[in-house]
């Protein structure tokens, strides 16, 4: 899909020509008084993840673009549900924004939470999607996905997996659950800490996401065995996919949007969702995307209003497949 939209920009940008429009046409006055003060873009995560990436990249756009300071603000913690807890009770005034992913639609799955995960925000749009790369450190002497069962299965409960919960768990409980072995999975506070880890040789493995694990695949640090996708990575055509390697069945990819607290004046909305696509489906930012290991998928406010619910419903099967533990019924 990836190359597809990187190869027909053009074609992309008219996609969106009837959002751009609708935009246009409602309250213009409304529109143009925003933003009048700083913007703060929470962030649910530790920074350097890609959801911190992502967020950074769109902040330092809208604060070029506006002339007025966008703040990135890391509220981890919770698997990311302090920071959206902060970002949903927020007035919803345009003035407080949120990068959500994956975990936002699986903490709604196993957690009781502090806000309605359906309606609790006006998406702005998705912006694309990551892949994970089941890694390990160097040392471990595996080099395949099926070496790596087989080292579990010989040395039970012992073979960590580093996760940062949220999507993380879910894709590394999926993995333990389709491979029937007893790998022990440590949770972290973010994606990034937990690949730090790995690499620092104190876990075995990690789903790492593809953003910031790639340049460690390169560097040597990390040995990548196969990615969780269902079809082959354009970026990484060496790495066979988890399914393929073995472990059938296996799919996990994890996804980026934007939103604002409920209420958000429906022109806000639209003037964010055309500057964010504005923004990420500019030539430039495809390369960038494409070499950090993203895949643009840009939705629309009305698509993503349909797409969370349907991640809920898809990774609550999971769950319970898997038999995790869930505090909602």
């Amino acid at each position: 899909m990836f190359a597809k939209l990187s190869g027909s920009l053009a074609a992309v940008a008219m996609t969106f020509t009837p959002q751009v429009a609708l935009a246009q046409a409602a309250a213009p006055g409304a529109a143009a008084a925003y933003p009048a003060k700083p913007v703060r873009m929470i962030v649910p995560f530790a920074p350097g993840g890609t959801n911190d990436v992502l967020g950074r990249m769109l902040a330092t756009h809208l604060a070029d673009t506006w002339g007025r300071p966008v703040v990135v603000d890391n509220r981890t913690g919770a698997d990311g549900i302090i920071g959206t807890e902060i970002a949903a009770k927020s007035p919803p005034d345009g003035y407080t924004l949120i990068v959500l992913s994956s975990g936002y639609a699986m903490n709604a799955v196993v957690r009781k939470l502090p806000y309605d995960a359906i309606n609790a925000f006006d998406p702005i749009g998705k912006i694309g999607s990551s892949f994970l790369i089941l890694s390990v450190h160097p040392s471990v002497p595996v080099n395949s996905v099926a070496e790596f069962v087989a080292l579990a299965g010989k040395r039970p409960g012992e073979i960590t997996i580093a996760t940062s919960g949220g999507f993380q768990h879910f894709a590394s409980a999926l993995f333990k659950s389709l491979s029937r072995q007893n790998f022990n999975i440590i949770v972290y506070k973010g994606g990034f800490p937990a690949m730090i880890d790995t690499i620092g040789g104190q876990t075995h493995s990690t789903f790492a996401v593809s953003v910031p694990a790639i340049p460690h695949l390169k560097s040597g640090k990390l040995k990548g065995l196969a990615v969780g996708t269902l079809k082959r990575v354009e970026l990484l055509p060496d790495l066979p996919t988890v399914d393929e390697a073995g472990v059938k069945g296996y799919d996990a990819s994890n996804w980026y949007s934007v939103a604002a607290p409920a209420g958000t004046p429906r022109p806000i909305v639209m003037q964010l969702h055309n500057e964010m696509v504005k923004y990420f489906t500019a030539q430039d930012n495809v390369k960038r995307l494409t070499a950090m290991g993203a895949v643009l998928e840009i939705m629309t406010p009305e698509q993503m209003r349909k797409f969370i619910p349907a991640e809920i419903a898809k990774w609550t099967k999971v769950a319970i497949d898997a038999g995790m533990p869930r505090e909602v019924k």
